[in-house]
């Protein structure tokens, strides 16, 4: 799920391994749910998942299951 992104420093000579790791990301297909609840009023989750979609830099979707 999680992936490392490796940078070498600037003006290095080919060779010498992988570089360190810089950060990490989540690599999210499409399709895949991310959030899940239960037990709370339909307007309050899409309140609460509005919100959390606001902070994601991909494009999201409610989905209601009876």
């Amino acid at each position: 799920m999680f992936r490392s992104v490796t940078v070498r420093p600037t003006e290095t000579r080919m060779g010498s391994g992988k570089g360190s790791p810089e950060y990490w990301v989540a690599v999210v297909k499409p399709g895949k749910i991310l959030y899940e609840m239960g037990g709370v009023p339909e307007n309050i989750a899409r309140k609460a998942i509005s919100i959390a979609a606001s902070k994601m830099p991909i494009r999201t979707q409610f989905i209601l299951s009876e």
